[in-house]
């Protein structure tokens, strides 16, 4: 039988490892407990509507007893989806320009940018979206329509290709501005944990890739994109989780509708986070319950993206191996 070797811990590595031990225990319980709470208050609505009904019920008149997250939950997907579609691109593109094709006295000063980019409040993002950006998208809006309307998601009830006398309001308070505020939110977030991934790739590998005639795309290519893989999912998880959560910005854009739109280009949207956001301060016992239905749906739906980005990132190859 092989020696069994073994050595005393010292005071502090026994002190540290029982802090580790206590900051993740604590974590379990606080979420946990949220879970808990929610579904506690959740109650009485999920008893009365039913799992089934709620999540396939569009109309939100939880006094009259019919009330679902089938709209509410098909904008906070479609709003996500339309955010991480713009961002991913947008922060890697970003994250390998600052790590491997910036000057170096460039980088810090870009790198401070992306932070503070990721600071500012999202209240400042929402009024930047509503009074700026809005009327500056109309033109794309109306041009993804005219020209893929055939595309059925961006389809705009009620205009024809090239109408010139089509209405702007038809193209505000939709999924797709929405979707481009957020995606500027969670970008700087995304692009801090690719960067911080990609300026750990092996120097040794680099130099052997450019040794091998490799050009610098070549060498981000075969080293630095392969064994950032798992930061580039991470991060790309990250903001997906907090694009789905997103209140106030989405809150002061869309126009909300009780219905399921599909057309991301067209006016009208909502989200789970904005239907709280709007119906809190009004709403009785029995309605009250039915936004704690619904901000558990959000809740379990934002742990099952984390919990697949873990498993996703734990079975990637990042930090392992590259092709060099």
């Amino acid at each position: 039988m092989p020696r069994q070797l073994s050595a005393a811990r010292e005071l502090g590595d026994r002190i540290f490892r029982v802090q580790l031990t206590a900051s993740g225990v604590t974590v379990l319980a606080i979420m946990a407990a949220v879970g808990l709470f929610l579904l506690l208050r959740a109650g009485q609505a999920l008893r009365t509507r039913g799992v089934w009904g709620f999540l396939t019920t569009a109309e939100w008149q939880p006094d009259v007893h019919r009330f679902g997250i089938a709209a509410v939950l098909t904008g906070t997907l479609l709003i996500a989806a339309v955010a991480v579609t713009i961002s991913v691109p947008l922060a890697l593109g970003t994250a390998l320009f600052i790590s491997d094709i910036a000057p170096r006295p460039l980088r810090r000063t870009l790198v401070s940018m992306v932070d503070l980019m990721a600071a500012v409040p999202s209240v400042v993002y929402g009024l930047w979206g509503l009074f700026f950006l809005q009327q500056h998208v109309i033109g794309l809006s109306r041009w993804l329509s005219d020209w893929f309307g055939w595309i059925p998601f961006l389809h705009v009830d009620g205009t024809q290709p090239g109408e010139p006398l089509a209405s702007q309001s038809v193209y505000t308070a939709s999924t797709f501005v929405a979707g481009i505020v957020v995606a500027l939110m969670v970008a700087p977030i995304q692009c801090s944990v690719m960067r911080e991934v990609f300026a750990q790739a092996p120097a040794g590998e680099r130099e052997g890739a450019y040794a091998l005639g490799a050009t610098r795309w070549g060498m981000i290519r075969s080293v630095v994109l392969p064994y950032g893989m798992g930061g580039i999912i991470g991060g790309t998880m990250l903001g997906l989780g907090r694009a789905l959560g997103e209140t106030i910005a989405v809150y002061l854009i869309i126009s909300p509708v009780f219905t399921i739109q599909p057309h991301i280009l067209q006016t009208g949207s909502n989200s789970v986070s904005s239907l709280i956001a709007l119906h809190y301060g009004d709403a009785s016992t029995f309605g009250m319950s039915a936004l704690m239905a619904a901000g558990l749906a959000l809740f379990l739906l934002t742990l099952a993206v984390n919990f697949t980005a873990s498993s996703i990132v734990a079975r990637s190859r990042s930090g392992a191996q590259s092709e060099a």
